[in-house]
Protein backbone atom coordinates (compact mmCIF):
# COMPACT_ATOMS: atom_id res chain seq x y z
CA UNK A 1 0.00 0.00 0.00
CA UNK A 2 2.92 2.71 0.79
CA UNK A 3 4.42 1.60 -2.56
CA UNK A 4 1.39 2.36 -4.35
CA UNK A 5 0.93 5.48 -2.56
CA UNK A 6 4.74 6.68 -3.27
CA UNK A 7 4.28 5.95 -6.84
CA UNK A 8 0.81 7.70 -7.08
CA UNK A 9 2.99 10.83 -5.43
CA UNK A 10 5.65 10.08 -7.56
CA UNK A 11 2.91 10.59 -10.87
CA UNK A 12 1.40 13.45 -9.28
CA UNK A 13 4.70 15.20 -9.38
CA UNK A 14 5.70 13.78 -12.98
CA UNK A 15 2.64 15.67 -14.29
CA UNK A 16 3.02 18.64 -12.37
CA UNK A 17 6.57 18.85 -14.26
CA UNK A 18 5.20 17.98 -17.78
CA UNK A 19 2.84 20.92 -16.81
CA UNK A 20 5.51 23.37 -16.23
CA UNK A 21 7.49 21.86 -18.56
CA UNK A 22 4.79 22.47 -21.58
CA UNK A 23 3.18 25.93 -19.99
CA UNK A 24 7.59 26.78 -20.27
CA UNK A 25 7.78 25.39 -24.05
CA UNK A 26 4.22 27.52 -24.98
CA UNK A 27 5.66 30.73 -23.47
CA UNK A 28 9.11 30.21 -24.99
CA UNK A 29 7.46 29.84 -28.57
CA UNK A 30 5.08 32.90 -28.01
CA UNK A 31 8.23 34.80 -26.91
CA UNK A 32 10.39 33.71 -29.98
CA UNK A 33 7.37 34.75 -32.28
CA UNK A 34 7.04 38.05 -30.70
CA UNK A 35 11.26 38.34 -31.10
CA UNK A 36 10.82 37.22 -34.60
CA UNK A 37 8.03 40.06 -35.31
CA UNK A 38 9.72 42.49 -33.53
CA UNK A 39 12.86 41.93 -35.17
CA UNK A 40 10.81 41.71 -38.60
CA UNK A 41 9.15 45.38 -37.79
CA UNK A 42 12.09 47.17 -36.90
CA UNK A 43 15.48 45.61 -38.77
CA UNK A 44 14.73 48.38 -41.00
CA UNK A 45 15.15 51.04 -38.65
CA UNK A 46 18.83 51.84 -39.07
CA UNK A 47 18.61 51.59 -43.35
CA UNK A 48 15.79 54.35 -42.83
CA UNK A 49 17.00 56.47 -40.50
CA UNK A 50 19.69 56.66 -42.85
CA UNK A 51 17.28 57.71 -45.33
CA UNK A 52 15.69 60.28 -42.97
CA UNK A 53 18.64 62.73 -44.25
CA UNK A 54 17.81 62.17 -47.98
CA UNK A 55 14.50 63.66 -47.10
CA UNK A 56 15.57 66.20 -45.22
CA UNK A 57 17.49 67.46 -47.42
CA UNK A 58 14.40 67.24 -50.34
CA UNK A 59 12.34 69.29 -47.84
CA UNK A 60 14.90 72.13 -47.73
CA UNK A 61 15.02 71.98 -51.63
CA UNK A 62 11.52 72.72 -51.92
CA UNK A 63 11.56 75.22 -49.62
CA UNK A 64 14.24 76.69 -51.25
CA UNK A 65 12.19 77.90 -54.18
CA UNK A 66 9.98 80.72 -52.54
CA UNK A 67 6.07 79.91 -54.00
CA UNK A 68 5.52 83.60 -56.06
CA UNK A 69 8.85 82.14 -58.55
CA UNK A 70 6.37 78.99 -58.56
CA UNK A 71 3.27 80.47 -59.83
CA UNK A 72 4.83 83.66 -62.21
CA UNK A 73 4.30 83.38 -65.76
CA UNK A 74 7.01 81.09 -67.46
CA UNK A 75 6.95 82.84 -71.06
CA UNK A 76 5.59 85.87 -73.14
CA UNK A 77 3.10 85.23 -75.97
CA UNK A 78 5.15 84.83 -79.85
CA UNK A 79 5.14 87.92 -81.42
CA UNK A 80 2.31 86.97 -84.71
CA UNK A 81 5.67 88.80 -86.55
CA UNK A 82 8.07 86.33 -85.65
CA UNK A 83 8.84 83.06 -87.98
CA UNK A 84 7.60 80.15 -85.95
CA UNK A 85 9.81 78.54 -83.90
CA UNK A 86 9.81 75.76 -81.74
CA UNK A 87 8.83 76.55 -78.48
CA UNK A 88 11.66 77.59 -76.10
CA UNK A 89 11.72 77.15 -72.45
CA UNK A 90 12.40 79.57 -69.91
CA UNK A 91 14.71 79.39 -66.84
CA UNK A 92 11.05 79.82 -65.10
CA UNK A 93 9.94 77.06 -66.91
CA UNK A 94 12.77 74.58 -65.78
CA UNK A 95 12.56 75.71 -62.26
CA UNK A 96 8.71 74.82 -62.25
CA UNK A 97 9.94 71.63 -63.55
CA UNK A 98 12.97 70.90 -61.42
CA UNK A 99 10.56 71.70 -58.24
CA UNK A 100 8.00 69.57 -59.43
CA UNK A 101 10.22 66.47 -59.93
CA UNK A 102 12.39 67.41 -56.43
CA UNK A 103 8.44 67.12 -55.00
CA UNK A 104 7.59 63.53 -56.76
CA UNK A 105 10.52 62.22 -55.51
CA UNK A 106 10.34 63.87 -51.84
CA UNK A 107 6.68 62.49 -51.76
CA UNK A 108 7.55 59.11 -53.52
CA UNK A 109 10.03 58.17 -50.69
CA UNK A 110 7.84 59.49 -47.82
CA UNK A 111 5.69 57.11 -49.54
CA UNK A 112 7.94 54.12 -49.73
CA UNK A 113 9.10 54.72 -46.12
CA UNK A 114 5.46 54.73 -45.25
CA UNK A 115 4.79 51.10 -47.00
CA UNK A 116 7.44 49.89 -44.33
CA UNK A 117 5.63 51.29 -41.22
CA UNK A 118 7.73 54.93 -41.30
CA UNK A 119 5.57 57.69 -40.58
CA UNK A 120 6.44 61.51 -40.10
CA UNK A 121 4.93 63.59 -38.04
CA UNK A 122 5.04 67.60 -37.43
CA UNK A 123 4.69 68.48 -33.38
CA UNK A 124 3.54 72.26 -34.88
CA UNK A 125 1.32 73.74 -32.09
CA UNK A 126 1.39 70.70 -29.99
CA UNK A 127 2.53 70.04 -26.26
CA UNK A 128 6.65 69.57 -26.22
CA UNK A 129 6.95 66.09 -25.19
CA UNK A 130 10.77 65.85 -24.51
CA UNK A 131 10.18 61.82 -25.45
CA UNK A 132 9.54 62.88 -28.98
CA UNK A 133 10.41 66.62 -29.39
CA UNK A 134 13.95 67.92 -29.50
CA UNK A 135 13.87 71.31 -28.69
CA UNK A 136 16.27 73.52 -30.25
CA UNK A 137 15.98 77.27 -29.17
CA UNK A 138 12.95 78.41 -26.51
CA UNK A 139 11.35 82.21 -27.68
CA UNK A 140 9.14 83.97 -25.04
CA UNK A 141 5.92 84.68 -27.06
CA UNK A 142 3.35 86.34 -24.56
CA UNK A 143 0.15 85.35 -26.11
CA UNK A 144 1.55 81.26 -26.37
CA UNK A 145 1.19 79.18 -23.41
CA UNK A 146 4.09 78.25 -22.59
CA UNK A 147 6.11 74.71 -23.01
CA UNK A 148 4.40 74.61 -26.87
CA UNK A 149 5.81 74.05 -30.02
CA UNK A 150 6.10 76.89 -32.49
CA UNK A 151 8.38 75.43 -35.09
CA UNK A 152 9.23 72.46 -36.83
CA UNK A 153 12.56 72.69 -38.29
CA UNK A 154 12.71 68.67 -38.58
CA UNK A 155 9.80 66.45 -38.85
CA UNK A 156 10.02 63.53 -36.92
CA UNK A 157 9.30 60.09 -37.77
CA UNK A 158 8.32 56.79 -36.17
CA UNK A 159 8.54 53.41 -36.87
CA UNK A 160 5.22 51.42 -36.28
CA UNK A 161 5.16 52.48 -32.40
CA UNK A 162 8.76 53.51 -31.71
CA UNK A 163 10.92 56.93 -31.87
CA UNK A 164 12.69 56.80 -35.13
CA UNK A 165 14.11 60.42 -34.82
CA UNK A 166 12.86 63.02 -32.70
CA UNK A 167 11.28 66.46 -34.49
CA UNK A 168 13.54 69.15 -33.68
CA UNK A 169 11.64 72.19 -32.32
CA UNK A 170 11.37 75.53 -30.81
CA UNK A 171 9.28 75.86 -27.94
CA UNK A 172 7.32 78.80 -26.32
CA UNK A 173 9.17 79.98 -23.09
CA UNK A 174 8.09 79.97 -19.69
CA UNK A 175 8.44 84.20 -19.21
CA UNK A 176 7.27 83.99 -15.29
Amino acid sequence: LEQLKAKEAEVVDLTNRLRYLQADFVNLQRNAAREKEQQRDYAISRFAGDLLEVVDVLSLALKSVPTPHLNSPSSLPPNPSDPPTPPQKSAQDYLVELHHGVQMTHRLLLSVLGTYGVKSFDPTGEKFDPNRHEALYQAPIPEKEPGTVIDCQKIGFMIKDRLLRAAKVGVVQDTS
